[in-house]
């Protein structure tokens, strides 16, 4: 027996004859399922895809690994998601002020549009402040403990989740406030 892990010498015998082609052309038609017309092979793709989205979907909110999207799949993700759960970030609350502020500024009064507009420029600059702080840190980290992973992308899908508040994010928190990751 030959070990699979080593490859085969170009030259060498397969270890098998190679099939006569009606053999190789009705293994292949066996295995196709070719009784099925075209109205049941579509039903059953879409039975299938519904299948797959409900497992995603359980997923997302259960936090299960295996039936996540290629996105938010692998350790260095995972990792993501959960420094940035375990902290408190000011830009989660960005829609609720920026309601707020909307309000504000529609009122007919100059002193509150004129704190709306300085509501406004606190709120962003808060915001990117915390988001460059939580950014390098979480690259610092990500470098310290996946040296040998690929973190591309990582620390910019965890900036866009400190933008969601936390009871709408997907895949679903999985650490409380305050936990270390």
């Amino acid at each position: 027996m030959t070990d699979s892990s080593q490859p085969r010498h170009p030259e060498a015998p397969k270890g098998r004859p190679t099939p006569k082609r009606s053999v190789a052309q009705s293994q292949r038609r066996s295995v196709a399922n070719t009784t099925m017309s075209r109205k049941e092979a579509a039903k059953r793709q879409r039975e299938e895809r519904r299948a797959a989205l409900e497992r995603q979907r359980q997923a997302l909110a259960s936090g299960d690994e295996r039936y996540l999207p290629a996105r938010d799949k692998g350790p260095v993700r995972r990792f993501a998601r959960d420094f940035v759960d375990s902290r408190f970030h000011i830009a989660e609350w960005f829609l609720p002020m920026a309601v707020v502020i909307l309000v504000l500024s529609m009122v007919q009064v100059a002193q509150l549009q004129n704190i709306a507009l300085l509501l406004w420029l606190v709120v962003i600059v808060m915001i990117v402040l915390d988001s460059v702080v939580t950014g390098f840190r979480l690259k610092k980290t990500l470098a310290e403990r996946f040296p040998d992973e690929n973190r591309r992308g990582a620390v910019a899908y965890a900036l866009m989740r400190t933008l969601q508040m936390r009871r709408l994010r997907l895949p679903k928190p999985q650490v409380k406030r305050g936990e270390r990751p």
